[in-house]
C-alpha cells in the first residue's frame, strides 16, 4: 500500500508540473488549443452534415411506423423504381404475426405555377382512411382533408419553389388540377421534396388504372421477430419481391449512400483532413514547447526522472489540450448548428459522436505527445551544467 501511495504521490507531482509547464507559455497554449479546437469543430461540422444527409435519405423509414418493408426485388433504396403485384399485399396481410399491411404509392410529378414554371415533386400516395400512416411534422393545415379527391400536402419550406403555393391554392400536377390542404416542414429528401396525397389521387396523377403499390408497409404483432418475418415474405416471393425489416432497410439505404455515391468519400476525406491538420498543429506546438524547455527536462533527468516520468508530464499536457480543445469544439459546433439550422440543413451529431469526438481529440493529442517524447530521448542530464 505504501508503494502505491508513493507512486500516486509521484504521479500527482509530475501531473502538477506538467500543468504548470503547459500554462506558463500562454501563446503556445493558445496555439495548441486552437489546433484541437479547429480539428474538432471541422470534424463535427462534417459529421453533422453527413448525419443530416443520412437522415434525409432515411426519413421515410424512420417515420413510417412500419416494422417491415416489402418491395420489388430490384429495389435497393427508398426510391420506387417499379411496382409490386397487388396480390403481394393480400398475401402479406394473410400471414400470421402481421397486425396490418398498407400499400404505399410513389408517383413522380411536376407542379406548374400560374406563370407556367414547373418544379419536380415526389408524391407519396397512401390510404388516407387508415390510421396506420400519415405525413409527419405538419406545419399548417389539416392532413385529414386528404380524404377529399384531388387534394395534396406539400413542403412548407418549398412554397415559393413549388409554384408559390398557399393553403387552398389550386395548382396543376401532371396535367390535373389539385388543391393544397396542408404543409409539412423539413421533409426534404435527396431530390424533389415529398408531397402526400390519397392513393386514388396518386394513381390518377400517374395515369394508372392498376392498384399495384410501390411498397407494402407491415406492422408485426408483439413478440414477432421482424427480421424473421421479412425472410419468410422474401422466400414466399420466389424472386419477385423481397422484404426487409425497417432496421435492415435503413442500413441498406445508408450503405447505398456510402458505397454507391461520392458522399461517403467526400465527407470521410474532409473529416480525416481535419484530424490530420489538428494532429500536426498540436504536434508542432508541443514539440516547440519541449525544445524551449530542454534545460528543464534535462534537470528532471539529472535529479532522477526517467522517460516514464517525462511521459507522464507530456501525457497530462496532451489530455489537457484534448479535453479543453474538444469541449470548445463541440460547444462551438452546437452554436453553429443552431445558427444555420433550416429545413434544408439540420446538422445533428449522434450521442456517440458527441462523446467520441472529445475522446478522439485526446487520442490525437497523445499521439502528438509521443512525437515530443521521442525528442526527449537524446536529452542529456549534463546539459544543465553547461
Amino acid at each position: 500500500m505504501s508503494i502505491w501511495r508513493g507512486r500516486l504521490g509521484r504521479w500527482r507531482a509530475l501531473a502538477e508540473l506538467g500543468v504548470a509547464m503547459m500554462v506558463r507559455d500562454q501563446t503556445k497554449l493558445a496555439g495548441s488549443l486552437a489546433g484541437v479546437f479547429f480539428a474538432c469543430l471541422l470534424t463535427a461540422q462534417q459529421a453533422g452534415t453527413l448525419s443530416s444527409l443520412v437522415g434525409k435519405n432515411t426519413m421515410l423509414v424512420d417515420h413510417a411506423g412500419a416494422d417491415v418493408w416489402v418491395m420489388p426485388f430490384e429495389t435497393e433504396q427508398i426510391i420506387a423504381t417499379s411496382t409490386l403485384d397487388r396480390q403481394a399485399l393480400l398475401d402479406v396481410r394473410a400471414l400470421p404475426g402481421v397486425t396490418w399491411a398498407e400499400p404505399l404509392y410513389f408517383v413522380g410529378g411536376s407542379i406548374v405555377g400560374p406563370d407556367g414554371s414547373s418544379e419536380a415533386l415526389s408524391l407519396i400516395g397512401y390510404d388516407t382512411r387508415s390510421p396506420n400512416f400519415a405525413p409527419w411534422f405538419v406545419a399548417q393545415g389539416d392532413v385529414g382533408a386528404l380524404t377529399a379527391p384531388g387534394t395534396v400536402v406539400l413542403e412548407d419550406s418549398q412554397r415559393e419553389l413549388l409554384a408559390g403555393v398557399n393553403l387552398g391554392s389550386l395548382r396543376e400536377i401532371n396535367g390535373q388540377l389539385v388543391q393544397v390542404v396542408a404543409f409539412t416542414r423539413g421533409l426534404l429528401p435527396f431530390g424533389p421534396s415529398y408531397g402526400f396525397t390519397d392513393a386514388a389521387t396518386a394513381l390518377s396523377l400517374a395515369g394508372r388504372t392498376d392498384r399495384d403499390p410501390s411498397f407494402v408497409l407491415v406492422r408485426v404483432a408483439p413478440g414477432v421477430d421482424a427480421d424473421a418475418l421479412a425472410e419468410t415474405i422474401t422466400e414466399r416471393g420466389h424472386g419477385a419481391l423481397r422484404a426487409r425489416s425497417s432496421r435492415q432497410f435503413r442500413l441498406d439505404a445508408v450503405l447505398f449512400l456510402f458505397s454507391r455515391t461520392p458522399i461517403g468519400i467526400t465527407f470521410g476525406t474532409a473529416m480525416a483532413f481535419g484530424l490530420v491538420v489538428g494532429c500536426v498543429i498540436v504536434a508542432l506546438t508541443m514539440l516547440s514547447a519541449v525544445v524551449d524547455n530542454l534545460r528543464e527536462f534535462g534537470m528532471l533527468k539529472a535529479i532522477g526522472a526517467g522517460m516514464s516520468d517525462l511521459a507522464v508530464i507530456l501525457a497530462v499536457q496532451a489530455v489537457g489540450y484534448g479535453v479543453l480543445g474538444g469541449f470548445l469544439g463541440i460547444s462551438s459546433f452546437g452554436l453553429l448548428a443552431d445558427l444555420i439550422r433550416s429545413p434544408t440543413l439540420d446538422m445533428q451529431l449522434p450521442t456517440f459522436a458527441v462523446l467520441g469526438l472529445p475522446l478522439g481529440m485526446i487520442v490525437l493529442c497523445l499521439v502528438a505527445s509521443i512525437l515530443s517524447l521521442w525528442r526527449l530521448r537524446g536529452v542529456e542530464p549534463a546539459m544543465v551544467f553547461r
